[in-house]
């Protein structure tokens, strides 16, 4: 069966569909929309209970010449981490599509409303296929296919500074890709095993001087994408003036293709140079921590705020990666997973108040919890995830990526801890100044969350508490392909996460 083919095929199918609807039928193009967002969710349910995480690292594996002349291959697989990102991606994309009903009917969206849906459908199939590429060339082609249905959605139909954001976005992007093709190439010539298929570039390249600037091509791209600071001043532009919908995918799932990249590529094809690059590394990622906490904290833009929380995060799951230690490993992949949902969920109760109050200010915002306290209330669980909260789902992730990277560097891991003092300053003092005291004027009668919207935000709240108690089955698939990648590395011996490691303790008891 090839699943990875149909999960790409059926919204590439949709999206032709879609864009075939009559015009001036823009209901039915979203509904065709979300029917075939939901039969990739399904299909994707099926194929994911049939991984088996103690089997082979790559399964449901495809390999097809695609130009033999120069050993590039259609070929696709799944490891315990690309599939967790692929099941993000496709559970977040029937979310967006509910939440953007009405998103492309705003009069100042210069497309048609199947445009934009017919967009997140393209778009859909770029992740999934992203995630599964084995082969580096086809890899790069998704990587970079996915600027473009990203760049009409921003451009189009986001806010009033769309353009500027788009083409800010589409540039860093295009700088990242281009350093990252020259590295592509080289890596192709200098490896001389005519082929691009990256298993088989695992320990290829011994040279540690051709490994250091190999990796920094592809860690440059990954950095731009991810966002790592000081590559990272393009997000809050895109995330501020997209569409909440569009930002949820942008910062939900296109920016973890770059942290994803680095575990992936980086780590594996240059163990050397990635071990040579840490420090330089951690210490970003640690300045990124601080510096997105600080800025978020005197934003006045809810969205910019959100973004620049990211920033923080991302922070987090480079640290957690660079680390290089089983803990670290499998806690940055878990908050990849869990900074989508927590984020995602942020991202989409911004856009409701949005569309409600018409203003993207806080200081526009007060006693919001007194007219619509479903909101109110989903706004604070999505804001106490975010600032990892126990009981919550990025808790567990950042816990595991602290005690991981303490096993090895211990001063930046207390001054990355200073970052979830100022999570809770900036998400609590943004929840105060838009949810209580004295309701403001024009937010007396905003309406509460109405029915499409409260399906909206449920699966992504239940989530995050799911995961916050239970986050074993994520973990169960995660761990071994953290093993195998520690392994390629040549790390210390895996020991597995610390929520499985007690359950076994408890067993043997």
């Amino acid at each position: 069966m090839p699943w990875l083919s149909i999960l790409m095929g059926v919204p590439v199918v949709g999206a032709l569909a879609v864009s075939a609807v009559p015009k001036g039928n823009d209901k039915l193009a979203k509904q065709l929309t979300l029917a075939v967002s939901l039969v990739v969710l399904a299909l994707t349910l099926v194929m994911a209970f049939q991984f088996d995480p103690s089997g082979p690292r790559d399964q449901f594996s495809e390999v097809y010449d695609w130009i033999p002349a120069f050993g590039v291959h259609y070929a696709v697989a799944l490891d315990g981490i690309a599939l967790v990102l692929v099941a993000l991606a496709v559970v977040l994309v029937p979310i967006v599509v509910l939440a953007s009903w009405h998103d492309a009917d705003r009069p100042e969206a210069k497309r048609s409303v199947k445009t934009y849906f017919a967009l997140i459908l393209v778009l859909e199939a770029m992740m999934i296929g992203v995630f599964a590429a084995t082969d580096i060339f086809l890899f790069y082609v998704f990587f970079e296919a996915m600027l473009i249905p990203m760049y009409f959605m921003i451009g189009s139909y986001g806010g009033a500074q769309r353009s500027y954001a788009a083409v800010k976005f589409l540039l860093y992007s295009l700088f990242g890709g281009l350093l990252m093709l020259v590295a592509v190439i080289a890596l192709y010539t200098v490896a001389g095993k005519g082929t691009f298929m990256q298993p088989e570039l695992i320990g290829v390249i011994k040279d540690p001087t051709t490994q250091k600037w190999l990796f920094l091509g592809f860690f440059i791209a990954f950095a731009v994408k991810a966002p790592l600071w000081p590559f990272h001043t393009w997000l809050p532009d895109a995330a501020a003036q997209a569409p909440a919908g569009a930002a949820v995918l942008l910062v939900g799932v296109l920016d973890k293709v770059g942290t994803y990249g680095m575990l992936r590529f980086c780590l594996e094809l240059f163990p050397d140079a990635a071990k040579f690059f840490t420090p330089l590394v951690i210490t970003l990622s640690v300045i990124g921590i601080v510096y997105g906490a600080i800025v978020a904290i005197g934003q006045t833009d809810m969205k910019r705020l959100i973004a620049y929380t990211s920033i923080s995060h991302f922070g987090f799951i480079t640290m957690g990666v660079f680390a290089m230690t089983s803990d670290a490993g499998a806690g940055a992949t878990l908050y990849m997973v869990n900074h989508g949902f927590s984020t995602g969920a942020l991202f989409l109760l911004a856009g409701f108040l949005i569309n409600r109050r018409g203003s993207q200010f806080i200081a526009d915002y007060g006693g919001v919890q007194k007219v619509a306290p479903v909101l109110a209330g989903t706004f604070l669980v999505a804001g106490l995830s975010s600032l990892s909260l126990p009981g919550l789902s990025t808790f567990v992730s950042e816990f595991l990526v602290l005690i991981g990277t303490y096993e090895r560097y211990i001063v930046p891991t207390v001054i990355a801890l200073s970052g979830m003092v100022l999570a809770a300053v900036y998400i609590l003092w943004m929840y105060q100044r838009m949810m209580n005291g004295p309701t403001a004027e024009k937010v007396k009668g905003m309406p509460d969350l109405n029915l499409r919207e409260k399906f909206v935000v449920a699966p992504l709240i239940a989530l995050l508490i799911g995961f916050g108690f239970f986050p074993k089955p994520l973990l169960d698939v995660i761990n071994p392909a953290v093993e195998q990648t520690l392994t390629s590395v040549q790390a210390p011996p895996f020991v597995p996460a610390v929520p499985a490691t007690a359950e076994k303790k408890g067993a043997g008891q």
